[in-house]
């Protein structure tokens, strides 16, 4: 064996110990060698979340409590209004009902005669 063999045996024992290291313990060194997918997952989230949240125009909690803090008297003010409604709705299909009953009496009167 000549010097060279060594040389390139002793490379290429050093590069796959360094592509299973950081296999398993990753480049910031969060990967758990018991899950190995979920904590790269779990790195991969942590490093690009705030360009997710960019990206897809998501909205932190800050944010959320200001629209709320500002639009929560609307949605309430528009939620009685649907309850109105709800209940002219419900009132209107019973009066409906009691129409369709009358038409029903009268149209038998007539047919019967």
């Amino acid at each position: 064996m000549t010097i060279a063999e060594i040389i390139l045996i002793i490379v290429v024992i050093a590069l796959i110990a360094f592509i299973l290291y950081y296999y398993f313990r990753g480049s910031s060194g969060q990967v758990s060698i018991s899950r190995p997918m979920e904590s790269r997952v779990d790195e991969y989230l942590d490093r690009h979340f705030e360009h997710m949240v960019e990206e897809w125009s998501l909205m932190d909690k800050y944010q959320v409590r200001t629209f709320r803090e500002h639009n929560d008297p609307a949605l309430i003010k528009e939620e009685k209004r649907m309850d109105g409604l709800k209940e002219f709705r419900h009132e209107m299909t019973d009066t409906l009902t009691g129409l369709e009953e009358r038409l029903n009496v009268l149209e038998t009167e007539i047919s019967g005669k």
